[in-house]
């Protein structure tokens, strides 16, 4: 048993080798403060790929149910998906969930998208770029922290130029929100955090939904923690967290990121790191580079 008779996590951080139902099943109801996670959707590419998303929909259903039961009243479910590409035709993963979660009574908050720059190029078609964020709730009343996760002022010297305020700062001196426009590096080749996993997504992803929508101490729970980006968010931030996955590999590995995080070890690129950094003063370079002649950016990750 992964908890007491009490409802509570026996250890700061469980990973479970297996079946993520198995992990659920043992579970109280309203234990997990936020379900966060990036489920696979490498479909197959069977004759009837009707069929095979059917089968797809059908399983994530019985998951999704399950992290609906273990979650808070005041608790977020954030379902991370891309789109699946067969033939050169793409289904858009996150319009066929919606209304699995509909279904079970939750709230749409945010349609998060995430941007990338890097990725597969395709010829016949416009190359995916993005992957979505469908975040969730249960009730109307829930965590919400927009504080930690601000991001710089676009404008931060901005002031009212008259009215009663005239002189003042007009924005928020701690950042501007985020918006639903999200643009993190994903984890490629040469990504700080890359590991063997084809398909992972970077911390500072998790970490915005864990500072966001946790508090100190609260559970976040991943159905298929991978190679545990979502535990290690959530022990960076003083949150518990517990996760599953069938390979046993990712298990190990999530294990090793957890104890590095814990001790300050963990290879990440930090949060709120600019993208994108100038080669030197833009002032001062020649009018070539602003016409698109010379290169104007340096990538930086």
């Amino acid at each position: 048993m992964l908890f007491d008779n009490r409802g509570e996590l026996k250890e700061r951080v469980q990973l479970y080798h297996g079946d993520c139902l198995d992990l659920i099943s043992s579970i109280p109801d309203g234990a997990a403060r936020l379900v966060v996670t990036s489920p696979p959707y490498n479909i197959g590419k069977a004759y009837e790929v009707r069929t095979e998303i059917d089968k797809y929909l059908t399983q994530q259903k019985e998951v999704i149910t399950e992290c609906v039961r273990i979650l808070a009243d005041d608790g977020s479910i954030c379902w991370q998906v891309g789109n699946y590409v067969e033939n050169g035709e793409i289904i858009p993963l996150d319009i066929l969930l919606f209304p699995v979660f509909s279904t079970l009574g939750l709230k749409l908050r945010n349609r998060v998208i995430w941007h990338f720059e890097h990725g597969l190029h395709c010829s016949k078609r416009l190359s995916g770029r993005y992957e979505t964020i469908l975040w969730f709730t249960k009730k109307d009343q829930y965590v919400f922290n927009l504080d930690p996760i601000r991001v710089p002022q676009k404008y931060p010297g901005k002031k009212y130029f008259k009215g009663p305020k005239a002189g003042q700062y007009s924005c928020n001196p701690l950042g501007k929100n985020p918006g639903d426009v999200w643009v993190f590096p994903n984890v490629k080749h040469n990504h700080p955090e890359k590991t063997i996993h084809p398909c992972q997504f970077p911390i500072e992803l998790a970490e915005r939904l864990v500072l966001a929508l946790t508090n100190p101490g609260d559970l976040v729970f991943d159905p298929y923690i991978g190679v545990g980006t979502t535990a290690v968010a959530a022990v960076l931030h003083g949150r518990r967290a517990a996760g599953a996955d069938i390979v046993a590999e990712y298990i190990d590995i999530a294990n090793e990121r957890v104890i590095s995080a814990i001790n300050g070890l963990l290879p990440r690129r930090p949060m709120g790191r600019p993208i994108y950094k100038p080669e030197g003063s833009l002032a001062k370079r020649p009018d070539k580079s602003i016409e698109g002649k010379g290169t104007l950016f340096e990538k930086s990750i």
